[in-house]
């Protein structure tokens, strides 16, 4: 009855990853495809030859290597510095416990419900008037914060029941707040710390709609808006959506298989604990 059970599983798995690859699949085959042969054949035919025209072509139109390290510096410096400011607020939240901190954490939620579009308006005049707009300092600086909310309220959890008998006896060997928080609660709490910045990253990496808002200018704007520049009111080249996606999703997935065991032992670790 096990031995059935959990063939019955492994079949649901297999037809669920089956499912979810096969977008990518159709975005695979388009995206090496002329667009003579996408017409002929349509977006379910198998290419005959491979062209990599359309590839080349999306890659020099956008200048995709600059919005590649566009977006790979905005998203790790949003996930470094929303990982440390969590850190700090979910110290004294979680293990300072300073007095309000329910009511600052509900503001902290609260500021995580709040949609992109309602906070857009007083950011643009607040980096009009800080002459930050149109960098990517701004996008970092805006996202870190909004991160961190998020981050501050998860962590001030993790926090809260870490075992105080460490924080005493560091308290009794002379340890400082600042020396307990990097040499006691930081190295053990790593694991979870790790699969937030993990996410951290890959959230700022498909953000669109902030990089669109405050990015203007081609130099600075990151592969989400790059990606939109493909789309046009009057024409459409499939080929050349399907070369977009395919270079938009890359990074996103070598980025996960990269750090695919870290995930996975940062949320093993958690779960035990």
């Amino acid at each position: 009855m096990i031995t059935l059970r959990r063939h019955a599983v492994l079949t649901a798995l297999v037809l669920l990853a089956v499912v979810m690859l096969v977008p990518f699949a159709i975005v695979l085959m388009n995206a090496v495809k002329s667009p003579a042969e996408y017409s002929a054949g349509g977006p379910l035919d198998l290419p005959h030859t491979i062209h990599l025209d359309a590839l080349r072509t999306f890659w020099e139109r956008v200048d995709f290597g600059r919005k590649l390290w566009n977006s790979a510096l905005i998203a790790g410096s949003v996930a470094f510095f929303a990982v440390v400011l969590s850190v700090l607020n979910a110290y004294a939240f979680g293990i300072g416990r300073i007095k309000g901190r329910t009511w600052i954490l509900a503001v902290f939620l609260l500021a995580n419900t709040l949609p992109h579009e309602q906070l857009v308006y007083p950011l643009y005049y607040g980096a009009k008037w800080l002459g930050l707009y149109d960098t990517r300092l701004s996008v970092i600086i805006i996202l870190t914060v909004i991160q961190a909310a998020f981050g501050t309220y998860l962590l001030s959890a993790v926090f809260g029941t870490f075992p105080r008998s460490l924080i005493e006896a560091a308290q009794l060997d002379g340890a400082s707040r600042w020396r307990i928080l990097w040499r006691v609660v930081v190295p053990i709490s790593r694991p979870t710390l790790t699969v937030l910045m993990i996410f951290f990253f890959i959230w700022t990496w498909n953000e669109f709609f902030l990089p669109l808002v405050f990015l203007i200018s081609n130099d600075n704007q990151t592969v989400p808006v790059a990606l939109a520049t493909t789309a046009g009111d009057k024409y459409m080249d499939a080929t050349m959506q399907s070369a977009a996606s395919l270079l938009g999703v890359l990074p996103a997935i070598v980025f996960f298989l990269l750090f695919q065991r870290t995930l996975t032992r940062g949320i093993t670790v958690g779960a035990i604990k």
